[in-house]
């Protein structure tokens, strides 16, 4: 896995690090601590960010064993990124083009990693924290999380949220079922969204991201 943020060595020597962790990708058995490990090494080294999106499409552009395990974990780990990173402009319009090609093959299944790549680059807005080691397990599989929130006075709500989805988008689809179940559809009262641990209780900003806050309970 990654080193914590604090323990890093010159960014070229990082860079090999991620290379020998991606060679590692291809045969690993459980793909998801070390994909979070890379992810985690993007976030607390952006100018890597750039390298690991141009070693993905590298990887994914004429592998050995085209949709062998190997091949699989790339777009799984590029998935992954796409909805945790942007690249910069240049590297963007490369990706793009290199998404664009393997979509021309639409019943593959990494085809199917590629329009959903595209879709998450059009949602991407920067993370604060990795996703969880759950999110990525849906990612992986091209799904969308499960969020429980418990509401006062009525069943708790379970929402479907996918890497984009804001602490707002929640808070409304949560009120509307509240509203229809509480028959509250004449009442003023707001709803807010919290975020309540053991230590601390504190509302979730409107365009804070729920993934992000899953994060930091895991």
């Amino acid at each position: 896995t990654a080193p914590g943020p604090h323990s890093y060595t010159a960014l070229r020597d990082e860079a090999v690090k991620l290379f020998n962790s991606l060679q590692q990708l291809e045969s690993e058995r459980d793909p998801v601590p070390l994909m979070q490990g890379i992810l985690q090494t993007c976030l607390d080294l952006p100018p890597l960010v750039d390298e690991i999106y141009c070693q993905l499409v590298k990887q994914t552009t004429e592998p050995l064993a085209p949709g062998g395990q190997g091949d699989l974990h790339y777009w799984q780990l590029l998935t992954c990124m796409s909805c945790t990173f942007l690249p910069s402009p240049p590297v963007l319009r490369f990706l793009r083009f290199h998404l664009d090609r393997r979509s021309r093959f639409p019943a593959s299944e990494m085809a199917k990693y590629a329009c959903f790549i595209r879709e998450a680059l059009g949602k991407t807005k920067g993370r604060e924290c990795v996703p969880s080691l759950e999110e990525i397990l849906v990612l992986m599989r091209r799904q969308e999380m499960i969020c429980t929130v418990h509401c006062p006075g009525a069943p708790a709500c379970s929402v479907a949220i996918s890497s984009h989805t804001t602490a707002e988008e929640v808070r409304g689809r949560v009120a509307r079922e509240l509203v229809s179940r509480l028959g509250l559809s004449q009442s003023p009262n707001l709803f807010a969204l919290y975020e309540q641990s053991r230590r601390r209780e504190q509302p979730v900003g409107s365009t804070t991201l729920l993934a992000d806050v899953l994060t930091r309970f895991e």
